[in-house]
């Protein structure tokens, strides 16, 4: 625990504000005091936004060749996309998508290959992306897709709130022919697996939110929650899982409920993000739960209006590094003292058969529930 945790952090769509905030969050020294920063992308590209930037004095840089040269006192950067691409703040461009792929492909086979211990992810323009030829509805399917994760979840967390997504980057149209009794299963076994092992809640407590207004009025407006949502969370209860509802989201949200859960289950996008961002907006994190890696990211995007002129905020990119270094520290954490109390029920010969091992991790590390 005493090694610094390295890393990565992909620069985007060097269009949008992307660099501007990595550049920012850097700027805090306690960043290089628990970290060791890589940014893939271009010296170039950070040359230019740093010039757009006042006193960016401590911002001291370290160019090397690999993910193993690097300083661990400095902000190190991999120059993997070419030097004549052309900058244009405010513009999505072909060129400006291509750079984005090109950091996050290079970060992607360095954190597979060991030599990072999370990522960071700067945005990127979906529709830009897909012209880059980029086949994925965005990161959290990518990664997915890359560590040959069957059931990731988008996780978006804060220090007022954390919401998980049954169906992501689909149309409002889509949302009741994905939502099904299998996935919300699968999505509350990843979300409290989650929550004990990168957020070290002990017996995580997770709200499950209705699909159709005042969750169906019994059948009056639709009938999701009695035939679909309302037989996971029963099945879930078989496996010693503390799922609640379905909630109407309008009140659940509205009397503060949310304050008495670990974590929320919400079954689309808007659901969940709106009143997230309401709450958090200036240090929201994008989690990928399911990996088995790291991976957050600030949770906003390319924002091109702003690019250019110093007026982002990198308080939730600077969030997205600390969340990513506390996730690295309680994983680890956790899988040793599973490993250790595994070790002394071996000891013991079974014991009474009394104890669980999450049981017994609480006992030996009891932390307050979020």
């Amino acid at each position: 625990m005493g090694q610094k945790i390295i890393v990565g952090i992909t620069i985007g769509d060097t269009n949008g504000i992307g660099c501007e905030v990595i550049i920012k969050a850097l700027l805090d020294s306690r960043i290089t005091d628990l970290c060791v920063p890589i940014i893939y992308g271009s010296s170039r590209v950070v040359g230019y936004y740093r010039k757009l930037i006042s006193e960016t004095e401590n911002f001291n840089t370290n160019i090397i060749n690999t993910a193993r040269d690097f300083h661990p006192k400095r902000i190190n950067i991999i120059n993997c996309v070419t030097d004549q691409l052309q900058i244009d703040p405010g513009q999505p461009t072909a060129e400006s998508a291509k750079a984005a792929l090109v950091s996050l492909e290079k970060a992607t086979d360095d954190l597979k290959e060991g030599l990072l211990d999370a990522i960071v992810t700067a945005p990127f323009n979906k529709h830009n992306m897909m012209e880059a030829s980029f086949h994925f509805k965005g990161h959290t399917e990518y990664l997915a897709d890359k560590f040959g994760a069957e059931n990731s979840l988008m996780f978006l967390c804060s220090d007022k709130m954390r919401v998980g997504l049954v169906t992501t980057h689909v149309s409002i149209a889509e949302v009741s022919r994905e939502i099904t009794t299998e996935k919300i299963v699968e999505k509350l076994r990843v979300m409290n697996e989650s929550l004990k092992r990168d957020f070290g809640v002990v017996r995580p407590r997770i709200a499950v939110l209705g699909l159709n207004p005042h969750c169906g009025d019994n059948g009056l407006l639709g009938t999701e929650e009695a035939d679909i949502i309302k037989p996971a969370i029963r099945q879930v209860a078989d496996e010693n899982i503390l799922a609640f509802g379905p909630y109407s989201p309008d009140g659940f949200f509205g009397n503060n409920s949310f304050t008495q859960f670990d974590g929320v289950l919400a079954m689309y996008h808007d659901q969940g993000l709106i009143p997230f961002k309401l709450l958090s907006f200036d240090n929201g994190v994008n989690f990928t739960a399911g990996l088995p890696v790291v991976r957050t990211s600030p949770d906003h995007g390319t924002a091109f209006e702003l690019a250019g002129k110093n007026q982002a905020n990198a308080l939730p990119m600077l969030s997205s590094i600390y969340a990513a270094i506390d996730v690295v520290k309680n994983r680890k954490l956790y899988d040793e003292m599973r490993a250790n109390i595994l070790k002394v029920k071996s000891v013991l010969h079974h014991g009474k058969g009394t104890d669980n091992v999450e049981d017994l991790i609480g006992k030996q590390n009891a932390q307050p529930e979020a």
